[in-house]
C-alpha cells in the first residue's frame, strides 16, 4: 500500500520492506531477505544519500543477511564500510558506531577468526 501511495523511493517506504526482510530473515528464508535488503540498501542510497542514517542501517542490514548466509568475508566487509562512515560522522563512542564495530567481530568469529573478533569485543 505504501508503495503505490509513496512511491518505491520514499522512507516510510524503505522502511517496510526492510521489516519485511527481517521477517523473512527471522523466519529463516535467508536468501529471499538478502535481495529485499540490497534492494532497500540501493534504493536508500539513491534517495537519501550513501552516508544517510538510514541508509547506514540498511548497509548494516545488508551485511547482516550476508552474514546470516555465511557470507562472513563479504559481511565484514560491508559492515567495515558501515563502521568507517559511522565514526567518521557520529564519533568513535556513539552507540551506532559501537554496534557496527561489534558487527564486524561477529563476522571474524563466523570466520573462525577467534583472536581478532575478542578483540573488537573488547572494545565495544
Amino acid at each position: 500500500m505504501k508503495k503505490k501511495t509513496l512511491g518505491t523511493h520514499h522512507p516510510q517506504t524503505l522502511s517496510s520492506l526492510k521489516n519485511i526482510a527481517l521477517a523473512l530473515d527471522n523466519k529463516g528464508n535467508f536468501a529471499e531477505a538478502e535481495v529485499l535488503c540490497q534492494q532497500c540498501w540501493e534504493m536508500s542510497k539513491k534517495t537519501l544519500d550513501e552516508h544517510h542514517p538510514d541508509t547506514l542501517d540498511n548497509l548494516n542490514g545488508m551485511a547482516n543477511a550476508l552474514d546470516n548466509r555465511d557470507n562472513n568475508t563479504e559481511a565484514e566487509a560491508l559492515h567495515q564500510q558501515c563502521w568507517e562512515v559511522r565514526k567518521k560522522i557520529l564519533g568513535e563512542h556513539h552507540p551506532d558506531t559501537l554496534l557496527s564495530l561489534n558487527c564486524i567481530a561477529n563476522a571474524f568469529y563466523g570466520q573462525g577468526s577467534f583472536t581478532k573478533a575478542e578483540a573488537l569485543y573488547q572494545q565495544c
